[in-house]
C-alpha cells in the first residue's frame, strides 16, 4: 500500500480532544462517564487549564502535524464554563502558531445551557463547529439530563439551538441513546430534524459496565464476563454487566434501523447522520471515517486540563496515561510505539467469532471499551452491542449497496487491514 502523502511527505496527523475544564460540568447527567474522572484525576489548579498548558498545547499541536488542516476539538466536562475570554485567547494563540498555508478549524462540544448572544457572536465570527448535546423531546431529554439541583436542562438547551440557528452557526446535535430514548427512535429523529432544524445528527450509544468509575477498559475479570444473549448481558437484569441506564443491544439495532428507514425515504442527501454516511464509505471499500468502526483506533487522544495526555478520552485512567505536554513533546506521545500498539490492538484482539462475521469490514468489533461479553462459544472480547450492530448492518445492506452503485462505485464488502505505512493518528469527523 502506498504511503499517505501530502506535498510529497508522509502525513503526520493527530487529533486531540481537549478537556480544558477537565470533568467539571454544570449538569449532573445520570449516564455521564466523564464526571467519574473527578474521582480518578487530581488537580492543583481548580480544574482550569492554565495559560502555560494552553500555549504549550497549541504550539505543539501545530508542530506535531504537517497536514493542510489542523482541527482543535474542545470538550469536557463543560468547556463553556471557562467563558468566552478563554476561547478568545485560544484564537489568538492559534493565529500566532499556525503555519502558513495551513487551515485551522475549531469544534466545541457543549451542553448548550450557557450559550447566549455573546457566545454565539464569538462562535459565528470564528466559525466554530458546535456540537450540541440534545437527546430528543423534553420528556426524553430531561429524564437523565438534569442539572445539579435536579432540574431538567431541556428548555435551556433548546434555547441554545434557536440561538445557533439565529446566528447561522454550523452545528450538529449529539444525542445519547440510552435505555429510555432507544425505545423512541422516530420521535427523537423527527424532533431533531423538524423542530430543532439540525442538518447533522450524531447518535451515541450509552454503554458503561458496572464499576466503570474505577475499572479501566480491558481490565475486566474475564471469568465474570457474561455470554452474549444471556440475561446478564442486558441492562434490566439485577446482575447485569452494565449500568441500568445503558441501551439494550437489541434496542440499539432497532433504533438505528427505524431511523435509517425514515432517512432513506425522506432525507437521503439532505440530512447527515454519521453512521449512515460512514456505511456508504465502508461499503465502497474505504476505511471508515469513524474511529469506532475503523480497523485501528488510538486516533483520538485526550488532553486533560493539567497537560496530561491519555490514549483516548474513554481511557482516561492512570493505566493509559502517556505523559504530560509540559515535560514531553505531544508528537512523541502521539506517534509512540505504545500508542501505535494501542491502536492496532483494536483489530488484533478480535475474537474468531468477529473474524467470521460477514460485517467485520463495517465494524471491526466497534469500540474496544465495549468489548466485555463472551461470544456464544465462550471466547472473551465480544462487543456488548454486537447483536444490535448485526441487526443494523443486515438491514441497511441492500439499501447501502444501491446508494454506492448510484454513485458509480463498486460495492466492496471485505475486511480492510491497517495501512502498511507508518502509523499516524488522524481525526475521525
Amino acid at each position: 500500500m502506498k504511503p499517505n502523502l501530502w506535498r510529497g511527505k508522509t502525513v503526520r496527523r493527530m487529533h486531540v480532544m481537549v478537556k480544558p475544564m477537565g470533568p467539571v460540568c454544570n449538569l449532573g447527567c445520570s449516564y455521564c462517564y466523564y464526571l467519574a474522572k473527578q474521582v480518578i484525576l487530581t488537580t492543583e489548579n481548580h480544574w482550569r487549564m492554565t495559560d502555560e498548558v494552553l500555549e504549550a498545547f497549541i504550539r505543539q499541536y501545530f508542530q506535531g502535524q504537517n497536514y493542510k488542516e489542523v482541527v482543535f476539538s474542545w470538550q469536557g466536562g463543560e468547556p463553556t464554563l471557562l467563558g468566552v475570554d478563554f476561547f478568545r485567547k485560544v484564537v489568538e494563540l492559534q493565529k500566532r502558531y499556525c503555519p502558513p498555508h495551513v487551515r485551522c478549524e475549531n469544534d466545541l462540544q457543549t451542553n448548550g445551557t450557557l450559550l447566549d448572544e455573546a457566545w454565539c457572536e464569538f462562535l459565528g465570527e470564528h466559525r466554530f463547529l458546535v456540537g450540541l448535546s440534545l437527546d430528543g423531546p423534553k420528556e426524553l431529554h430531561d429524564y437523565y439530563r438534569k442539572d445539579k439541583a435536579g432540574q431538567g436542562s431541556f428548555d435551556r438547551v433548546f434555547r441554545a439551538a434557536q440561538l445557533l440557528r439565529k446566528h447561522r452557526i454550523n452545528f450538529a446535535t449529539l444525542s445519547s441513546v440510552n435505555l429510555l430514548t432507544a425505545k423512541y427512535p422516530l420521535q427523537v429523529y423527527r424532533f431533531l430534524r423538524d423542530e430543532v432544524g439540525a442538518k447533522r445528527l450524531q447518535f451515541i450509544p450509552i454503554v458503561e459496565p458496572v464499576g466503570f468509575w474505577y475499572t479501566p477498559p480491558q481490565y475486566w475479570k474475564k471469568q465474570l464476563l457474561p455470554v452474549d444473549g444471556s440475561p446478564q448481558a442486558r441492562p434490566d437484569h439485577p446482575d447485569s454487566v452494565v449500568e441500568d441506564w445503558c441501551v439494550d443491544p437489541d434496542d440499539w439495532g432497532e433504533f438505528l434501523c427505524r431511523i435509517f428507514d425514515e432517512w432513506y425515504r425522506k432525507d437521503l442527501g439532505r440530512i447527515y447522520v454519521h453512521y449512515f454516511d460512514a456505511a456508504v464509505e465502508t461499503w465502497m471499500g474505504r476505511v471508515s471515517p469513524l474511529c469506532t468502526q475503523a480497523p485501528m483506533c488510538g486516533k483520538g487522544l485526550a488532553l486533560e486540563h493539567d497537560g496530561s495526555v491519555y490514549a483516548c478520552d474513554h481511557y482516561v485512567f492512570p493505566d493509559y496515561r502517556l505523559g504530560n505536554i509540559l515535560t514531553q513533546p505531544l508528537a512523541e506521545m502521539a506517534y509512540s510505539e505504545g500508542q501505535e500498539r494501542f491502536g492496532k490492538d483494536k483489530e488484533g484482539t478480535l475474537p474468531q467469532y468477529c473474524r467470521r462475521c460477514e460485517y467485520e469490514f463495517a465494524c471491526f468489533g466497534e469500540c474496544p471499551k465495549n468489548r466485555f461479553l463472551k461470544t456464544p462459544d465462550g471466547e472473551p472480547g465480544l462487543n456488548y452491542l454486537c447483536r444490535g450492530w448485526k441487526r443494523f448492518f443486515s438491514h441497511i445492506d441492500p439499501h447501502i449497496q444501491r446508494i454506492v452503485r448510484s454513485l458509480g462505485a463498486p460495492v466492496v464488502k471485505e475486511a480492510m487491514t491497517p495501512p502498511a505505512e507508518s502509523w499516524h493518528p488522524q481525526k475521525s469527523p
